[in-house]
């Protein structure tokens, strides 16, 4: 199955120069947040393959322009030709306002609530999120840590993918695109990743 990963930054070759045969072969599109909502209407309307997405910190907008033909699979898993995606958006707080950040407690809280979907879904195979996992390519101030929740779900449930954005890859801190945390393919979808399940 060939994924496409997006996240935080809209890339002109999908938006304003689409060539419709790029997206021909792609089975499922994944949105890591912080997109413009009509970017993702705009994607789906030519691709066909379903788009799930989490929200990002800036999206906040969603609540009241959500992007039409897409999936929130936030706080859920979803199941799509067998793959299982586990949805948890947002990034941790860094600021008293703002609908999708969370502090380290309220992130365990979010997946503590997970426990028995995950236990009757036997895990899951795909985590998609926005901000990375704490200590994993994540940043050092307080709006680009990453959650240590997400490295307690690689540990016990040891997806083949973690997906996530947040951490833009031009703030020239030699983030990689690519990594991996014990058995788990971690993607930074800054902008666009294609990848192979």
């Amino acid at each position: 199955m060939k994924i496409l990963a997006l996240s935080d930054h809209e890339v002109p070759w999908l938006w304003d120069y689409l060539d419709r045969r790029r997206l021909e072969d792609v089975d499922l599109i994944l949105s890591c947040g912080d997109l413009d909502p009509r970017y993702l209407s705009f994607i789906v309307t030519f691709a066909h393959a379903p788009l799930l997405y989490v929200h990002g910190n800036h999206d906040d907008r969603y609540t009241v322009t959500p992007p039409d033909g897409c999936i929130c699979v936030e706080n859920q898993i979803y199941i799509h030709q067998g793959i299982r995606v586990l949805g948890l958006g947002g990034s941790v707080r860094y600021k008293s306002e703002g609908e999708h950040q969370y502090t380290q407690r309220q992130m365990d809280r979010r997946v503590l609530r997970r426990r028995w979907e995950l236990s009757r879904r036997g895990g899951f195979d795909i985590l998609l999120a926005h901000a990375p996992a704490l200590g994993l390519n994540d940043g050092d101030d307080p709006a680009h840590m990453g959650f240590d929740a997400f490295n307690g779900l690689m540990d016990r449930y040891k997806p083949r993918y973690f997906v996530h954005g947040h951490v833009h890859m031009t703030y020239g801190q030699d983030i990689p695109r690519l990594s991996s945390y014990g058995e788990t393919r971690v993607i930074n979808a800054y902008e666009s990743y294609v990848f192979e399940f």
